[in-house]
């Protein structure tokens, strides 16, 4: 029961990553490279529970690596740059696109493999 506040968290922050990644996917599949609602939702809702994530709350195991949070959290406030800045244009340079893509892959890599 103490770590369900956590557990939730994770889980929604988990939401957030099927938004932005999923929105992006799709998005890119229509052949139109423009910001969509999803991958504005899922930048918000990932900072919001990301930050929370960081606070010092009841964990399963280790204390967090600084490190490791500090290096997610540039990504995320990019990934986050990256994706509110254009979200008015009608189209994207691909690079940014294919960039903002990336580095939501590569986010989701240090979380999973940084240990």
């Amino acid at each position: 029961m103490k770590y369900l506040l956590r557990d939730v968290l994770l889980y929604v922050h988990l939401i957030g990553f099927a938004l932005l990644l999923g929105g992006a996917l799709a998005q890119y599949l229509t052949g139109r490279l423009r910001i969509n609602a999803a991958m504005l939702w899922g930048v918000v809702v990932q900072l919001v529970t990301g930050i929370a994530l960081a606070a010092p709350l009841p964990r399963h195991g280790a204390q967090p690596d600084h490190v490791k949070v500090a290096v997610k959290a540039v990504l995320a406030i990019l990934i986050a740059i990256m994706v509110w800045v254009p979200r008015k244009r009608e189209t994207v340079n691909r690079g940014h696109y294919i960039g903002i893509v990336a580095m939501t892959a590569i986010t989701a890599g240090v979380a999973v493999f940084w240990h």
